[in-house]
């Protein structure tokens, strides 16, 4: 219902944007009307949907002195986006709001962590409850918050997946399952895609094949990569590959029911099996939807038949469902679920918690056992009573506020509206994605599909910024935008973030064409 709300009310209510775009823009007035997208032009810009916010002012530390303590205290490598990092002080809902009172459209959800909504009424009230009550035990001790929650949670899950591990986040999760997948099949080998991301501790670094996380020190023992069957930049792909409203724009002879890619993609998948791993293997690790890599989707029935692979040779398959869990991806609650497959052991984390640090993995019974019969696996604070209240109270908004259906409804009209975009601009290679999880992937051009060098695309980031619009990263080259707003988003800011992209894009070919 407080969704419902939230959609009558935007749709028919927006507001002026910010001050700062005000300042920026004087000839924008109060009562100016929405521009609209196909009128937007260097000098316009995008007017910002209302918001029922406002936030404290910011009395902390000024903005110097948080550089020289950064500078001074904190880890040396380069992690905060912009030129200038924001200095956030507040969020709400889909919005945050910096130091100088911006505000801003969050479209990263805080690296897909942020599920149901900044600071959720529901969620901030539940955690506040608890706290008075009960923070932490340990699992030493029964508290009711962690059986209440294994009991929602496995609830969402088909057999004969049942069995709960409570941890604190993806990768201590992926580092658990690795494990588990080892001590049940007793072999080494575990396969994962190239581009993959699944940690950045020192076991999961072996699964995770993205250049900037390799080290040249040895990590990962046993672990193999093998081709991202990436129908978009890979050598193989067409106009069907895709469980997406959108397609590549490469063409192929292909029926809808038959993927000429999916079957060459599938022949690489042999040829690892054939030459880089033993003949019996532990396992095999996938997301639904790689995140890091920049939303690449793979060929409809892939992963189903490489989880018929894996099997053959012994292993165990794992879904990592660490960003597309939770009902982003709109027509499933798992992303393993559009895949048409049933994994043996699932991750999750990020949206677990709306941003608390939280993370699960869920297996069967059998492969539980065989943990426990090698390894008392214990955690100090996996499973806490705050941990376990606030995580039930976001399966509850989640179900309340239909954001599953919100995710399914608002994703399709907006991957459709970026997809215009495509078909305008010719640096937008690609776009991809399902639910609220999608990619915009920056070439120089469509025919070469080579990426847009780097210092376009972090002007392109800087804009969107400036104007409002959040946006995260990846791909190999940092060249693929990833949107992925909580799931309370609304058409009306979708619209607005389309314009505001739109409107940068402009700006950027005219920088161009000087």
């Amino acid at each position: 219902m407080a969704l419902a709300w939230r959609h009558l009310r935007r749709a028919f209510h927006l507001e002026t944007s910010s001050l700062r775009i005000l300042k920026t823009y004087p000839s924008l007035s109060l009562g100016a009307s929405r521009t609209p997208a196909s009128k937007l032009t260097f000098h316009t810009k995008p007017e910002m949907p209302s918001c029922d916010f406002s936030p404290e002012r910011y009395q902390s530390l000024a903005y110097s002195h948080i550089l020289e303590i950064h500078k001074q205290h904190l880890s040396p490598v380069r992690t905060a986006y912009f030129q200038k990092p924001l200095l956030l002080h507040q969020g709400h809902m889909e919005w945050l709001f910096d130091s100088d009172g911006n505000r801003y459209l969050d479209f990263f959800s805080g690296i897909v962590t942020v599920s149901v909504g900044h600071c959720h009424p529901k969620v901030n009230a539940v955690a506040q409850e608890q706290m008075e009550r009960l923070w932490h035990t340990s699992s030493i001790f029964f508290h009711p918050q962690m059986h209440e929650y294994a009991e929602k949670l496995s609830a969402l899950l088909p057999e004969p997946l049942k069995v709960i591990f409570l941890v604190n986040s993806g990768s201590e999760a992926n580092d658990l399952a690795m494990v588990m997948a080892r001590a049940y099949s007793k072999k080494t080998d575990i396969i994962s895609f190239r581009g993959a991301y699944h940690g950045c501790s020192p076991y999961t670094l072996g699964l995770s094949n993205v250049g900037s996380f390799k080290m040249e020190l040895p990590s990962g023992m046993g672990c193999h990569s093998t081709m991202c069957p990436d129908v978009f930049r890979g050598p193989w792909g067409g106009s069907y590959c895709r469980d997406s409203p959108v397609q590549t724009i490469r063409k192929c002879s292909c029926v809808p029911d038959c993927c000429q890619a999916k079957e060459q993609y599938i022949e690489q998948f042999k040829d690892t099996l054939n030459t880089c791993v033993a003949k019996s293997i532990a396992g095999f690790f996938a997301e639904p939807i790689q995140g890091v890599n920049g939303v690449v989707q793979y060929p409809k029935g892939f992963l189903k038949e490489v989880f018929e692979l894996v099997r053959e040779r012994g292993g165990v398959c794992i879904a990592d469902e660490v960003q597309t869990g939770f009902g982003r991806l709109g027509s499933h609650f798992w992303g393993f679920q559009t895949q048409d497959v049933m994994p043996d052991i699932v991750t999750m984390a990020k949206g677990i918690g709306n941003g608390f640090p939280m993370a699960a993995v869920v297996t069967t019974s059998e492969i539980a056992k065989s943990l426990a019969n090698c390894l008392l696996h214990f955690n100090t604070f996996g499973g806490s009573p705050l941990a376990c209240a606030i995580g039930s109270a976001v399966l509850e908004v989640i179900k309340e506020e239909n954001m599953q259906e919100n995710s399914q409804e608002v994703g399709t009209y907006m991957l459709l509206k970026f997809a215009n975009l495509r078909d305008e601009f010719d640096i937008i290679g690609d776009v991809r994605g399902k639910g609220l999880m999608v990619g915009i992937e920056m070439v120089q051009d469509k025919r070469s599909r080579r990426p847009l060098p780097l210092k376009e695309v972090n002007q392109i980031h800087e804009d969107c910024k400036d104007m409002g619009l959040i946006m995260g990263r990846g791909g190999p080259f940092s060249q693929t935008f990833r949107i992925m707003p909580p799931m309370c988003v609304t058409k009306p800011e979708v619209d607005f973030a389309v314009e505001v992209f739109r409107s940068v894009l402009i700006q950027h070919m005219e920088r161009r064409a000087k």
